[in-house]
């Protein structure tokens, strides 16, 4: 499936009350809209995803699976500072000529969303019948039912929360010191930073799995090993894995733009502002989640009126929203068939 895109010929003005020029989103599209155009489904992409749901959340969005374009238009659009055909950090300055580096804009959770009403606007979506996101999509997610409430008619928020933590932002800031350590990162080319951001992603790696997910997937065979352990050729791997399809300057500002995520900032707080939501909404925690601690979901539940949870332990830690994606069809399949207002939707695995 081809990208397709968007050019907003307007300023675009973010949080900051500085201006874009030149917004570009990249964008895909699956299915068609039906005759009573109630069956679009769309997917707020996590930190260095994409905008082909169908390639990185395959067993949950596919031909064969729960979200399939036969009975779904589903829409997922590349978040705004993402290399994946979205303006960012490496695109051209229209003032310069060059591209941006640390000249971009910073920008916000809700720069991303406004971004994204402006493309709903354009392709004519009216409602979203099922708006759903995990981690940082999931903070899209809730964002955009708060300022669209009539828009969203059900909400699916998964491993996410209603404002980043300290302890997510303190895990963040670590990151960016790695790559910020790369003298590269200031030098002004679009591989700059290369060896910071390796050094970065090993760190967040640690936020994504547990200590079980290591102590059985990077076990030594052998008692005799003293160097070169498994465990460490996975962290190098899985560095230079995001280095070779990302970029340092796009990570360092999704990642400030998710350490912005506050859904009470100007709303006279966060039970405030969550209690906006009309959506039926579904929310699920993971149990072994390091980054986004359950008690994170528990609250959403809590303060969203009509929402139902389920709680879903996986191995995986918090990279379990984009692995079990059996689990997560039976949650949502059971969630469609309740009534939701203060549900709690037991988890049985499917046959």
């Amino acid at each position: 499936m081809s990208i397709q895109s968007f050019n907003y010929t307007g300023t675009f003005e973010l949080e900051s009350g500085q201006k874009l020029q030149g917004l570009e989103i990249g964008f895909n599209t699956y299915g068609s809209l039906n005759n009573n155009r109630d069956n679009v489904v769309w997917v707020c992409h996590a930190l260095t995803a994409n905008s082909d749901v169908f390639d990185w959340w395959k067993g949950l969005f596919g031909a064969d699976d729960y979200f399939n374009p036969d009975e779904h238009f589903v829409i997922c659009a590349n978040v705004l500072g993402s290399p994946y055909g979205t303006v960012n950090p490496l695109s051209t300055n229209p003032a310069t000529g060059q591209p941006y580096y640390l000249s971009f804009p910073e920008f916000t959770i809700r720069d991303i969303v406004k971004a994204h009403k402006l493309l709903a606007d354009h392709l004519g979506i009216r409602q979203i019948e099922i708006l759903l996101g995990g981690s940082l999509g999931g903070q899209q997610a809730v964002e955009w039912s708060i300022i669209e409430p009539d828009r969203i008619k059900n909400l699916i928020l998964i491993a996410t929360n209603a404002n980043h933590s300290p302890w997510g932002i303190a895990f963040n800031e670590s990151q960016r010191l790695a790559i910020s350590a790369d003298r590269t990162f200031y030098a002004g080319t679009i591989d700059g930073g290369s060896k910071g951001l390796k050094a970065a992603r090993s760190i967040a790696l640690l936020s994504y799995r547990t200590y079980k997910t290591y102590g059985i997937t990077q076990q030594e065979d052998s008692d005799a090993t003293t160097d070169n352990f498994k465990a460490s050729t996975y962290q190098s791997y899985q560095g230079q894995k995001l280095v070779n399809r990302f970029n340092a300057y796009s990570y360092w500002y999704l990642s400030k733009a998710m350490d912005s995520h506050n859904v009470g900032r100007g709303r006279h707080g966060v039970d405030k502002a969550l209690s906006l939501i009309k959506a039926r909404t579904l929310v699920i925690g993971i149990k072994t989640d390091v980054l986004f601690p359950i008690e994170e979901q528990q609250y959403l539940f809590r303060h969203i009126p009509k929402s139902a949870f389920a709680e879903l332990d996986s191995f995986y830690g918090h990279d379990g929203f984009l692995i079990e994606t059996e689990y997560l069809t039976n949650i949502i399949t059971s969630f469609f068939k309740t009534d939701v207002k203060g549900k709690i939707i037991e988890l049985q695995k499917i046959a």
